[in-house]
C-alpha cells in the first residue's frame, strides 16, 4: 500500500475523516492504487486524490468501493457502516461548497439536458421526413385510385377488361391503408420527440438562470423592492434535514413553512397562498413524495406551483424518469450543494413574481 501519501495538512476536518474512512475500506482490498483504478476504468491519480482527501470523490465511486469490499470479503457491508460513510460524505460535501462546485452541478445537469434535447430535435427530423415520405405515398396512391375508379365510370362497357388491365387495385387498397397507420404511429412518435425537445429546452432555460443566479456575487438574489416575498414549503419527515433546509434557505429572506408529512403538505396548501416553489422528499410513511405531488397535481389551485424532489435515493434514471412522471420540475438528490439549491429557489421565486406582477 506504499502508493498511499500521507494525508496533507491543510485538510479540514470534515475531509479528513471521509478520507481515513475511504483509506481504510481501500487498504482491506490488498490491491494498489493502479491495479484498483484499472479494475474501475479510473485515473489512478484521481483515484489517488480521492484516497488522500485532496479531491471529493463522486458517490457513485464510494458506491463501487462498497461492492467491491464486499466481494472481496464475501459478506455484505452493514448499513451502518454505509450510513456513517454517507454522514462523513454529507460533512465533506458540506465543507467543500462553493459557487465553483455549483456551478459545476448545473454545468452538468445542463449538458445533459441540452443532449436530450438535441437528440430529440433529430428524431423529430427523421420522424417527419419518414411522416412527409408516407403522406405523399399515400397521395400517390389516392390519384391512382381515383383515375382507376374514373377510367371503371367512364368506361363501364370496358369494366371487365379494365379489370383483367389492372388485378391489383385490391394489392393498392392494402398497402395504402397500411401506410395510413404507419402515418398515424409516426405522427405520434413525432408529438412525442417534440414534446421531449420542448421539455428539455424549458429545462436548458431553466438551469441557465440558475448558473446565472451562482454565478453572481450574491447567489440567492431575488428581485428587490417587493414587500410581501413568495412563501417556501419545505416537505420532510425528518426533523433534523428541516432544520438543515431551514438553516440553507434563511438567506432568502422569504417565509419558510416546513411540514413533516405528504397530508401536512396537503393541508398547508389550503391553509397558505403565494407558495413559489414546493421542496420535498421522496421517501416518507404513509403518503410518499411521488403519492403527495400527484395529489398536488390534480388540484386547479395548486397545480402549477413547481415542485423539486429532494431525496438520498440518488440520481438513477429510474428514479428522476418517475420523478418527472409525477409533475417535479428538479430532482436533487442527498447530500445536497447549499448554493446550488438556493440558485434554483431563488430563479423559481424570481418566475413566481414575474408571473404575478404581469
Amino acid at each position: 500500500m506504499g502508493e498511499l501519501r500521507p494525508l496533507g495538512d491543510d485538510l479540514n476536518d470534515a475531509s479528513r475523516a471521509l478520507a481515513e474512512a475511504l483509506r481504510e475500506l481501500f487498504e482491506s482490498l490488498h490491491v494498489s492504487v493502479r491495479r484498483y483504478a484499472a479494475r474501475r476504468e479510473l485515473d489512478p491519480g484521481t483515484v489517488s486524490r480521492y484516497l488522500n482527501g485532496t479531491r471529493l470523490p463522486p458517490w457513485g465511486v464510494i458506491s463501487d468501493l462498497f461492492t467491491d469490499v464486499a466481494e472481496h470479503r464475501g459478506t455484505a457491508v452493514t448499513t451502518e457502516a454505509i450510513e456513517l460513510v454517507r454522514d462523513l460524505y454529507g460533512s465533506a460535501v458540506d465543507a467543500a461548497s462553493s459557487p465553483k462546485h455549483a456551478v459545476e452541478i448545473l454545468e452538468r445537469q445542463l449538458a445533459d439536458a441540452d443532449h436530450v434535447s438535441r437528440r430529440s430535435s433529430v428524431r423529430g427530423d427523421v420522424l417527419g421526413d419518414a411522416l412527409l415520405d408516407r403522406t405523399q405515398r399515400i397521395a400517390d396512391l389516392e390519384t391512382r385510385l381515383n383515375q382507376l375508379e374514373a377510367d371503371r365510370i367512364a368506361e363501364r362497357k370496358r369494366a371487365d377488361e379494365l379489370a383483367d388491365a389492372h388485378p391489383d387495385v385490391d394489392g393498392l387498397i392494402r398497402e395504402r391503408d397500411e401506410l395510413q397507420l404507419e402515418v398515424e404511429r409516426l405522427g405520434a412518435a413525432l408529438q412525442e420527440a417534440q414534446a421531449q425537445r420542448a421539455a428539455a429546452e424549458s429545462r436548458c432555460d431553466l438551469l441557465e438562470r440558475q448558473l446565472e443566479a451562482v454565478g453572481q456575487s450574491a447567489p440567492a438574489a431575488l428581485p428587490p423592492g417587493r414587500r410581501h416575498m413568495p412563501k417556501i414549503l419545505v416537505v420532510d419527515d425528518q426533523p433534523d434535514n428541516l432544520l438543515a433546509m431551514t438553516a440553507v434557505l434563511a438567506t432568502l429572506e422569504q417565509e419558510l413553512v416546513t411540514v413533516s408529512s405528504g397530508r401536512e403538505a396537503l393541508k398547508a396548501l389550503l391553509d397558505h397562498d403565494d407558495f413559489a416553489v414546493i421542496i420535498m422528499d421522496v421517501q416518507m410513511p404513509e403518503m410518499d413524495g411521488y403519492e403527495t405531488c400527484a395529489h398536488i397535481k390534480r388540484r386547479s389551485r395548486t397545480r402549477d406551483i413547481p415542485i423539486i424532489f429532494l431525496t438520498a435515493m440518488g440520481l438513477g434514471s429510474e428514479h428522476s424518469a418517475r420523478g418527472y412522471a409525477a409533475g417535479a420540475v428538479d430532482y436533487i438528490s442527498k447530500p445536497f450543494d447549499p448554493w446550488a439549491l438556493r440558485a434554483k429557489v431563488a430563479v423559481f421565486t424570481s418566475i413566481h413574481l414575474e408571473r404575478h406582477n404581469r
